[in-house]
């Protein structure tokens, strides 16, 4: 069980980082874009109905399924990081970073029915889909966690 507290700690801390940088971007965003790097990045406010890249953003039902698809995702990293893979330094920092950046964007779902997004990665007119926080932990996470997953370190 300490193991439960420590995720639900490392998780809720991230949640309530997104969400902070979140409630400072949206009022200084609505004014326009922000370049940060000219040709490379910028920041710009976004909402995303769907899931990753937008999928799932038109199909009726979308929020709700997210959200339960969330739950799920929370309900089986918190039953990983009680077992063996949960005594891996590695995968338990990867499991607190995916339970993090999943909560920060559950909570916008729920409060808000979409997820507040706002950096903006490109190169010319390729632009990479406009991401938060959340999302970052979740993808640090999830490749590093697979990455130890395969090299048998986790």
């Amino acid at each position: 069980m300490r193991s439960l507290g420590k995720l639900a700690l490392m998780a809720l801390a991230l949640a309530g980082a997104d969400q902070l940088l979140k409630a400072v971007m949206v009022p200084w965003l609505e004014q326009g874009p922000v370049t940060i790097i000219p040709g490379f990045a910028r920041l710009v406010l976004a909402y995303n109905t769907g899931a990753a890249f937008s999928s799932f953003a038109t199909m009726d039902g979308a929020r709700w399924m997210l959200v339960g698809a969330t739950l799920v995702a929370l309900a089986l990293a918190a039953w990983a990081a009680c077992g063996p893979l949960g005594r891996q330094r590695g995968a338990f920092l990867a499991l607190g970073l995916i339970c993090g950046g999943a909560l920060g964007n559950l909570v916008d779902r729920l409060r808000l029915g979409k997820v507040v997004d706002f950096v903006d990665l490109y190169a010319g007119n390729w632009h990479w889909p406009v991401f938060n926080l959340a999302d970052a932990a979740i993808t640090v996470g999830g490749v590093y966690l697979a990455w130890a997953l395969i090299r048998g370190k986790a």
